[in-house]
């Protein structure tokens, strides 16, 4: 799984020393190594982001491979396809090799078809076929986002020898998740787990198999990313191994990953509840074509559905005529149904994205939801019955003789408005996911765009029926 950097306020190690490894790159590349070889492969990706672009390719050659690779894990998506693009295909090949299989996996990907497959020719052909098993997987699936770089021992070696393979694989190279040890049987089929300090706690000349925890939770491939990020979250993992339908040790999905899920997951639902399509890119990375797209195409859709309330204005245009006073108190109706509607949507989101509720409790929600419409519905209308009578009697403003019944109905529809945009904002969600939509895309400009018509129709039919016979 890609590593994202948030932009930070304050200046970061990288911008302090980029100036000076610039410097470096023109008077000595060679000592470049040596003098960042102390610097979090985070910190120098800021700096290959910042200086000028025809000093990276030089820094990225002044790196040990597996320097350089660490680096490249960090540097945004855009700048590390293009690094990736120009360099020969030996040498970019023998930067993505020194990577994490995960990370190869996702730096291949975003990659074209023909550049990733010249590289994958050209890395060594053990690492080839790592890539590739990953590469199969769904991006959006455990395949997609685990690493195959894992500690796992026989359960039928006895406990010293099991801590000499585990030393042995640590010094073969980077292992995520060190501490967390997994146990195959003779099938290598997964047998249990244990930490590294179960291990090294383990009585002299036990099987490891004695001492292993079977209670072990697991998932497989095609499982959805949700799910994963799901159980490591519950059941405070640190690492989710994978396994196949035969119950096969393939790989493990490990926290830091999880965390870049649920951080992609929140970052695409909050555009798309803005009313948006979910950008691929970070905001400065997108292109203005882009964003032009992702904006556009549903700014058009929530204008056609305003043009609907305009045309239901329209069908009461004679009655307006007759009591222009009724105008007045258009905005505060439909932005009160919008307003609860778009409340009631983002509790139910959060709540079905977090698995507080499914598609079943629909209909206790709808039982909680009803009453609380109701409730606020009540209390708003209570508030604008008052501000008529209040406004009139202090001659703020003089509404006529019937100010009574001007009161009355708006009191009485914000009760009937508040009510449905509350139900309505509650059910979309439900109903988008029922039919396989992301419920995120029950947006709170989409849901405003549909109270606000059936606000219309509510406040114009309780007018007619309140005020016929005296101003309509």
């Amino acid at each position: 799984m890609k590593k994202k950097k948030a932009v930070r306020e304050e200046r970061s190690i990288g911008a302090l020393l980029a100036p000076d490894i610039i410097e470096l790159l023109k008077i000595s590349p060679a000592d470049v190594a040596a003098e960042t070889e102390a610097m979090h492969p985070a910190d120098l990706a800021d700096v290959v982001e910042l200086i000028p672009r025809k000093r990276i390719s030089a820094l990225i050659a002044a790196l040990p491979p597996d320097r350089a690779a660490d680096v490249l894990e960090y540097v945004n998506d855009r700048l590390r396809n293009e690094l990736l693009a120009e360099l020969t295909t030996a040498q970019a090949a023998t930067v993505v090799a020194q990577m994490e299989p995960d990370e190869r996996a996702d730096a291949l990907e975003e990659l074209t078809e023909e550049r990733a497959d010249e590289i994958l020719e050209a890395i060594p052909a053990a690492a080839r076929r790592e890539t590739e098993e990953l590469l199969a997987y769904e991006p959006n699936t455990a395949g997609g986002l685990m690493t195959t770089q894992i500690v796992s021992v026989p359960a039928s070696e006895t406990v010293e020898r099991a801590l000499l393979m585990v030393r042995t694989i640590a010094r073969g190279g980077r292992r995520e998740a060190m501490n967390t040890v997994y146990v195959t049987d003779e099938a290598g089929r997964l047998a249990g787990v244990m930490s590294l300090r179960e291990l090294l706690a383990a009585a002299e000349g036990a099987r490891v198999g004695d001492v292993m925890t079977t209670e072990i939770l697991s998932v497989q491939p095609t499982a959805d990313r949700d799910d994963v990020a799901s159980l490591i979250s519950e059941y405070d993992l640190v690492a989710l191994p994978v396994v196949s339908e035969q119950g096969n040790l393939l790989g493990m999905v490990t926290v830091d990953d999880v965390i870049d899920v649920i951080q992609e997951e929140s970052t695409e639902d909050a555009q798309r509840f803005g009313g948006l399509e979910a950008l691929e890119e970070p905001y400065m990375e997108s292109t203005f074509l882009n964003l032009i797209k992702k904006r556009g195409g549903w700014l058009c859709v929530l204008f056609l559905g305003e043009m609907i309330t305009a045309s239901a204005m329209g069908y009461y245009e004679d009655d307006l005529a007759k009591a222009v006073v009724l105008t007045l108190f258009i905005p505060l109706i439909i932005s009160s149904g919008g307003n609860s509607g778009s409340q009631a949507t983002s509790l139910i989101i959060r709540a079905l994205a977090l698995r507080e509720v499914t598609l079943r409790d629909w209909w206790r929600v709808a039982g909680r939801e009803l009453p609380a419409g109701l409730a606020f519905g009540t209390l708003l209308g209570l508030l604008g019955f008052a501000r008529v009578e209040i406004w009139q009697y202090a001659d703020i403003y003089n509404y006529g003789p019937h100010h009574f019944l001007i009161a009355l109905t708006v009191g009485i529809s914000l009760i009937g408005v508040v009510t449905f945009g509350t139900v309505v904002g509650s059910m979309l969600p439900f109903a988008l996911r029922k039919i396989g939509f992301d419920p995120a895309f029950a947006s709170a400009p989409l849901v405003a765009t549909l109270v606000d018509v059936t606000g219309l129709i509510i406040y114009f039919s309780v007018a007619l029926f309140l005020l016929r016979g005296s101003l309509l």
